[in-house]
């Protein structure tokens, strides 16, 4: 799939990468397979729920409130027509009572939790196009990466804007970051939650830029025009540089300040396909088209195989770095791997519904025990027919299903309406347009809010929905 290139899901603790389009695309912007590939999600020390807690948690979730991302007389200084016509959501992030949902036209709209109404549209110009949306915890900001009409949506501009404006109804208070460097195609920019940083590539003078997060002050950069991939691990970058015809050179940089901890070849079969490299702390994963899977440690050079039939290419896979464990997606199924190459787990009931493994659809949360994704919805002997799948709240280490939203899934009494947070005491049912069964149908986004326990799903209408209990 062609358009956004994005190494890292937007979630907490995590990164992304956005890269500039050589021309204009209104379709097809998220390569969902690269982001699942590099995602990086860190942990807290302890876990804070048990098993029978998180079942709790999740156990009466039910559809709450809609917002619509849709409303061209309410942002009538647009001037592309494209961004006036009803798109689906493609991303969703929420931070501080504030849901932000990135249509796929490039319209994004802020809305209040407080009181479930719109906020704001974040698009400052009349011919921007949003293409991805970061918070940044740091400075509790929100980064938005746009391009433009006006630069035939070449050239990608990043822009810093404080929760607190964006509240305020003022999503025009923020600030351009990294004014100074060329992200036209194929450059891009990358933020990294987990090391605090941001990596710019700008392909017309083919350097990388490492720019701290907390600031966006430049600390080091990377001139090597033979440097075919750059990757981000926990303290250390992995560089990837053109293949020779026997092995594939590699260095191992500290990520902050660029010092040079070790530099390598790694032997590859001649004439095979490199499928991937990827680094995880001290392990380097090498897999070539029809091997076995190779897993190096750079530390001490032992090499680990995991047979290839045991261990097939994988369409994404993400890693969990404290827990010392992979995730891997193939045929709308998920599995958990260790670095020794075992099976660690297998999910149940847990059939993906997008067969491209989009990550907008699954969220893991930060204390890497849950994965909650948008399934296809199991009756007791066989996959139910029809648009509705469910939402599967799973068991990481256990592969268990601990609990699932679906079409039996209730409706709040208006009782419930108005006992729960003040956002909902005004809303009755004639302001909600879908039924439960309508919003879990083509579900195109999602994304927990652990701090309110609250799931946001948006849909091929650009409606976006909120699961509580």
């Amino acid at each position: 799939m062609e358009g956004r290139k994005i190494s890292v899901s937007p979630r907490p603790c995590s990164g992304r990468r956005v890269v500039a389009k050589k021309r204009p695309r209104l379709d097809g912007f998220v390569n969902s397979v690269k982001k699942l590939q590099r995602r990086e999600i860190s942990s807290k020390r302890d876990r804070a729920f048990s098993m029978s807690n998180a079942q709790e948690r999740f156990r009466n979730m039910r559809l709450m409130q809609e917002y619509d991302t849709h409303d061209p007389k309410g942002h009538c200084s647009l001037v592309l027509p494209f961004l006036m016509k009803r798109t689906k959501v493609i991303e969703i992030v929420a931070a501080r009572d504030i849901v932000f949902a990135l249509a796929h036209s490039g319209v994004c709209a802020a809305f209040s939790r407080e009181t479930n109404e719109r906020i704001c549209f974040l698009n400052v110009s009349p011919d921007e196009v949003i293409r991805s949306l970061f918070y940044n915890k740091n400075n509790d900001s929100l980064i938005t990466v746009s391009v433009y009409a006006s630069d035939n949506f070449s050239s990608l501009k990043c822009r810093s804007t404080r929760i607190e404006y964006i509240r305020r109804g003022k999503p025009d208070a923020g600030f351009a970051l990294f004014e100074s460097e060329s992200l036209k195609w194929p450059g891009f920019v990358e933020f990294d939650d987990v090391n605090g940083k941001v990596l710019t590539y700008s392909a017309q003078d083919s350097i990388y830029k490492v720019f701290d997060l907390k600031n966006y002050t430049m600390l080091y950069s990377i001139s090597d025009e033979h440097v075919q991939e750059i990757k981000i691990s926990p303290g250390i970058m992995l560089l990837i540089f053109a293949r020779a015809s026997g092995h594939v050179p590699l260095k191992i940089l500290s990520i902050e300040d660029g010092t040079v901890l070790k530099s390598f070849n790694h032997l590859l079969h001649r004439n095979k396909k490199v499928d991937f490299i990827e680094q995880f702390n001290e392990k380097l994963l090498v897999k070539q088209e029809n091997e076995n899977l190779q897993i190096f440690d750079v530390r001490n050079a032992e090499l680990t195989e995991v047979c290839r039939t045991e261990f097939m290419t994988p369409s994404a896979f993400i890693f969990l770095y404290e827990n010392q464990l992979f995730l891997t997606f193939r045929d709308r199924t998920v599995a958990v791997w260790n670095f020794r190459g075992e099976l660690v787990t297998s999910f149940e009931d847990h059939l993906l519904w997008h067969p491209d493994c989009n990550t907008n659809n699954i969220y893991i949360t930060s204390d890497q025990d849950l994965i909650i994704s948008y399934c296809k919805a199991e009756s007791e002997d066989h996959w139910m027919e029809g648009n509705a799948g469910s939402i599967n709240i799973s068991n990481i280490l256990t592969g268990k299903c601990l609990a699932k939203i679906d079409v039996n899934s209730g409706w709040p009494t208006i009782n419930e309406c108005g006992s729960n947070n003040g956002g909902l005491k005004k809303r009755t049912h004639s302001r909600m347009r879908s039924t439960v069964s309508e919003a879990l149908e083509d579900i195109t986004a999602l994304f927990y809010d652990e701090e309110r326990n609250e799931i946001y799903t948006g849909n091929r209408h650009g409606l976006v929905h909120v699961w509580s209990n």
